[in-house]
């Protein structure tokens, strides 16, 4: 089967057979890049099996499914990873070719290597239409905000600095303050690596957000309001979420008036990040505090959605709630379908690159969580697979800071900080 040269360390292909697979590497190739979702036509050999060939003929692999309509930055990015990871030559892959090389080129015009007056040219001259590449980048130009995702691999998450290009101002949302359960290790290389970004690009920062008290990690929004001033803020019914956990902990000094942010926001409440306008919707049902941050087209929904092939977030935390669930799902959905949805984790199925942006308009077409499911069937379906899942291993690590808005807490006489640990306190949850 040919490949088509691209550079000297790129080729791109159409599907291969298993067969053709095993000879890459005889071909002179060291790496094999899948950018073909599984399922899209009978007999496709699906990722599974290609990484299996790959591995036997001495490959590297990596499997970063796109379509066409729904390419993010994030791939983009994943696909430059793997070939500059790559040992060797690599080639790469969908159904045509052309999705990876649509990857590769949006990547050169990203990193102003190629302008985009260049593209339609650049794909003729290898025989591909390049022209939804040329759209893609109309579409990322025109859109408002700007949104550069962090994603954390110790605990699937992403943060987000969501900036208005006008005013060069921006927020930041969900950060994340490195711990390490099994030393008791913090560090702030994620905050840090915020930080570093929000300095090369020159941008002021307007606001610290929190979607919610997180369950998988500490929050860093103390930390960073320390470092660059910026006022905190997260949903008003976080003081529910305070006086919950303040019983389990058994924490009676613990003020529950939110008074640990600077702003607690209600439903409908705006805010302004620049020149751009944000509003909140409350999104209760993952926990009792859980909000939306409608920025522009942009909405930063957490602990709700997942990317479409994840479904939704799990509602069996203390205050949780399914139908509460669908209820803000709902409401996230009816935004326009042409909405930007950022979500706080991925926890890559089928071994993808991680992935964390999509639309109204997809989730509503193929999320099977919510494409043609009624509320009585996804409250069936949610609590079931709820009643499956174990707890986050870092929940009772991350409330006890998280309700004091990312503060560790006080150092003891000996100077060292300690976490409370309450035995027994989740009754239930399977193990």
């Amino acid at each position: 089967m040919t490949q088509t040269k691209i550079t000297n360390d790129l080729s791109v292909m159409p599907q291969p057979d298993l067969a053709t697979i095993s000879k890459l590497r005889s071909d002179g190739f060291g790496a094999l890049i899948n950018a073909r979702p599984d399922g899209e036509e009978a007999g496709q050999p699906g990722s599974i099996a290609e990484q299996r060939a790959a591995e036997a003929a001495g490959l590297s692999y990596d499997f970063i499914p796109v379509s066409g309509p729904t390419i993010t930055e994030a791939d983009v990015r994943a696909f430059q990873k793997a070939l500059a990871g790559a040992k060797g030559p690599v080639v790469a892959h969908c159904k045509s070719g052309l999705r990876a090389l649509t990857l590769y080129t949006l990547g050169e015009v990203l990193d102003g290597r190629m302008r985009k007056e260049e593209v339609a040219t650049f794909g003729q001259t290898h025989g591909f239409d390049l022209s939804g590449a040329v759209k893609w980048l109309e579409r990322s130009a025109a859109a408002l905000p700007q949104v550069k995702g962090f994603f954390d691999p110790r605990t699937w998450s992403v943060q987000y600095v969501v900036t208005d290009p006008v005013t060069k101002r921006c927020a930041v949302v969900d950060p994340v303050l490195d711990f390490d359960e099994k030393s008791g290790a913090t560090a702030t290389g994620n905050a840090d690596a915020i930080l570093a970004y929000i300095e090369k690009e020159g941008l002021t920062v307007d606001w610290i957000l929190d979607t919610h008290p997180h369950a998988d990690h500490f929050s860093a929004a103390h930390y960073l309001k320390g470092k660059t001033g910026a006022p905190t803020a997260i949903g008003a019914h976080v003081t529910d979420v305070q006086k919950l956990w303040k019983g389990i902990y058994n924490l009676p000094e613990l003020a529950t008036d939110g008074s640990q942010w600077d702003r607690l926001f209600a439903a409908g409440d705006r805010f302004n990040v620049g020149s751009v306008e944000g509003r909140i919707l409350f999104s209760p049902g993952h926990t009792l505090a859980s909000v939306t941050y409608v920025i522009g087209d942009a909405a930063f929904v957490h602990d709700t959605i997942f990317m479409p092939d994840s479904g939704t977030a799990r509602a069996d935390f203390p205050g949780g709630s399914a139908k509460a669930l669908w209820a803000s799902i709902q409401a996230i959905l009816a935004l326009p379908d042409e909405t930007r949805l950022f979500t706080g984790h991925d926890y890559q199925p089928g071994g993808r690159n991680p992935r964390w942006e999509s639309t109204v308009g997809d989730q509503k077409r193929t999320n099977p969580h919510l494409a043609g499911v009624d509320e009585a069937s996804f409250v069936r379906l949610r609590e079931a697979r709820d009643r499956t899942l174990p707890m986050p291993k870092l929940i009772l690590h991350a409330l006890q800071v998280n309700v004091r808005g990312g503060r560790l807490p006080e150092p003891e006489a000996n100077g060292r900080r300690y976490l409370k640990f309450p035995l027994d306190a989740l009754g239930g949850a399977a193990w």
